[in-house]
């Protein structure tokens, strides 16, 4: 009886990594707006990925399009409009784009309905917060002044430092309480969104990464203020992130 049952478990693990590979190999990713930067960083962790751009079109086709994908990055770009979080009074202290606004909106609802997997870089992650009932610092030089730089003009070279907090879903995929991270953003989440934490620190006390509170009964989620795909490989806070990604996305493909 103990041979059969190891031979059945035996069966079953074959059949499910099978099964896993078969989903990896039709993976299928949307960007929400789609760059050769971020086509190269998910690509340096799996070229066989098939990458959709959902940049610029309807929200039907986007949407229908987002219907065949594992999982989405929220990429980033321009700022959210300040209305979307109750203050538009602060319109002119921005640089928007109202109908990408429009769009992407409608597909972080799509996405958490359908419990795909959800990364958010710089922009995507203010969008994320905001679409779960957060808000945004609409100018960190003004509203939170400090000696972190946060954006210059070669934003290529503009690093600081960020801490991982402990016992997050972060700190898991990075395995680093600390590390250098380049970005190039203005404005910062304010009052955390629905059901979020904040998994990662500036120096200033800004946040600088999001997850689920509690993640039973979501979809993976996995939001940073940095720029993951302008880092090396080699950094804890660049490609583990992809990998952990596209592993949710895997998983999902699986069992869908």
């Amino acid at each position: 009886m103990r041979k059969t049952s190891i031979l059945i478990f035996f069966i079953v693990m074959v059949m499910a990594s099978a099964c896993t590979q078969k989903a990896a190999l039709h993976l299928r990713i949307a960007l929400s707006s789609a760059s050769e930067n971020y086509i190269n960083w998910i690509h340096r962790s799996d070229s066989t990925v098939v990458l959709v751009d959902l940049k610029g079109l309807s929200p039907d086709s986007a949407i229908k399009l987002l219907s065949t994908c594992n999982g989405i990055v929220f990429t980033g770009g321009e700022d959210v409009v300040p209305s979307r979080y109750g203050k538009t009074t602060d319109t002119a202290r921005c640089q928007s784009n109202p109908s990408r606004d429009s769009l992407e909106f409608v597909l972080v609802r799509k996405a958490l309905k359908m419990k795909l997997p959800i990364l958010g870089i710089c922009r995507g992650q203010q969008l994320l917060n905001v679409s779960l009932g957060g808000t945004l610092l609409t100018d960190i030089p003004t509203d939170h002044p400090s000696e972190v730089i946060h954006r210059s003009e070669d934003y290529l070279h503009c690093y600081h430092h960020v801490k991982v907090e402990n016992g997050t879903l972060l700190k898991e995929i990075c395995k680093s309480d600390t590390g250098w991270v380049t970005s190039n953003h203005h404005q910062a989440v304010e009052k955390l969104g629905e059901d979020l934490r904040v998994s990662a620190y500036s120096a200033d006390g800004l946040p600088e990464a999001l997850e689920w509170i509690d993640p039973k009964e979501k979809g993976y989620f996995m939001a940073v203020q940095w720029h993951p795909e302008r880092m090396p490989k080699e950094n804890p806070l660049s490609d583990p992130l992809a990998r952990a990604f596209l592993q949710a996305s895997i998983i999902y493909n699986a069992l869908r």
